[in-house]
């Protein structure tokens, strides 16, 4: 028998998620929260073997919830489920300490197989969410830029033309184009303007 705490703020949500394990056999639904610090207390109490965890919700999140269960080493497993799969949730649920993630759009039979794999321990992930982190996996790394390119780049954000940068940094035009070449490639950008863009971006100047 797996005990389960359902987290989520919406109440229609936590009914239909109640009732839907709680006819399924091997499960038992032990209590619910509407909020992370709910769901700490309770799960502190309940000392449930899953706990499905929602992320957004008003006051304490579903990602802080899940950091301060690890913190206290509370042994449930969480499992997120929720409808946003952006970085932005993805990453830090995870790192904070998840099992696994979970989409609400997915189906009844994979949502039992998820929680029954989150009860052994073992790591799941919704298909469009694992492509999402092998994605960020396989992503290039950014290539740092030298620092005649960084002087370079200030010197395009201040508005220097080529032939005014290269008189201020005592070279040649044709270098100072080659190195635009190369802090074009580095920034993924074609452009003046977009390489100036990005350098706020990434704090480079």
């Amino acid at each position: 028998m797996i005990s389960l705490l359902i987290v989520d703020d919406h109440p229609i949500v936590r009914d239909g998620l109640h009732g839907m394990f709680t006819r399924e056999a091997g499960f038992e639904v032990l209590g619910e929260a509407g909020d992370g610090d709910q769901a700490v207390t309770l799960a502190e109490r309940l000392r449930p073997d899953v706990v499905l965890m929602d992320l957004r919700m008003p006051g304490t999140g579903g990602v802080a919830a899940i950091a301060e269960l690890a913190r206290r080493g509370n042994p449930a497993r969480v499992l997120v489920l929720t409808t946003y799969d952006t970085d932005s949730d993805v990453v830090p649920a995870i790192e904070a300490g998840a099992t696994g993630y979970l989409l609400k759009d997915s189906p009844r039979d994979e949502l039992f197989r998820a929680v029954r794999a989150a009860a052994r321990g073992e790591s799941v992930l919704s298909p469009a969410v694992a492509s999402r982190l092998l994605g960020r996996v396989r992503a290039p790394a950014e290539e740092p830029l030298s620092q005649r390119e960084i002087e370079v780049l200030e010197l395009v954000a201040r508005g220097c033309t080529n032939k005014e940068a290269a008189k201020r940094l005592f070279i040649s035009e044709a270098t100072v184009k080659t190195h635009l070449l190369h802090l074009y490639a580095k920034l993924g950008v074609k452009d003046r303007a977009a390489a100036v863009a990005v350098g706020y971006q990434r704090g480079l100047l």
